[in-house]
């Protein structure tokens, strides 16, 4: 089965990211939007996974929050990888509350190497995937707009990050959808 491990993001900030989405989608670029219920932050993409490890993941899961604390964060940036002016994924960042999603990921990442489940090559970075671009179609232009909006984009409202959910991905014609397997929350603080 086809997994990941994400932080859901409460319906507010889902809300603010689509109106972002909104001003983007002026550009008229060919850009696949994350829909409202899909927008999470990935902790860590596990691909195509054996029922059978799923348990082994969630003991992990399990310890990795009894040793991480709730924490407050912020989506305070807007981006474009591989570079802002030619963006093939759009995203928000994180500001308050990158280094704790970063902790964890580091505890992810180490822990499940454990399992025989690879650490990923590239250095993890705290965002969150507005859209991915399906054409050159309009990039400039969406560039153009992603430097402008950017210089507007502003601290929105903090959040409490208080659980982590292993993910259960199947793809269709119509979309990802996404189901939690195991949700376990983070130590209080």
């Amino acid at each position: 089965m086809r997994t990941f491990i994400a932080i859901e993001l409460p319906g507010n900030i889902k809300a603010s990211l689509v109106r972002w989405q909104e001003k983007l989608k002026t550009a008229q670029a060919d850009i696949k939007w994350v829909e409202k219920n899909n927008i999470h932050l990935t902790l860590k993409f596990l691909g195509e996974i054996n029922e059978d490890k799923i348990a082994e993941i969630s003991v992990i899961l399990e310890k990795i929050a009894k040793i991480s604390p709730s924490y407050q964060a912020t989506i305070s940036n807007l981006g474009g990888f591989p570079k802002i002016e030619y963006p093939r994924v759009i995203w928000a960042g994180l500001g308050k509350g990158d280094q704790e999603t970063k902790d964890i990921v580091k505890h992810i990442e180490n822990s499940l190497e454990e399992i025989g489940i690879p650490k990923e090559d590239r250095l993890f970075a705290s965002h969150i995937t507005l859209g991915r671009s399906r054409s050159e179609k309009n990039q400039k232009k969406l560039g153009e707009l992603l430097g402008k909006l950017k210089a507007e984009f502003t601290n929105m409202e903090s959040f409490e990050v208080r659980k982590i959910t292993l993910f259960k991905s199947q793809l269709s014609s119509k979309g990802p959808t996404y189901q939690a397997i195991r949700e376990v929350s983070l130590k209080n603080t």
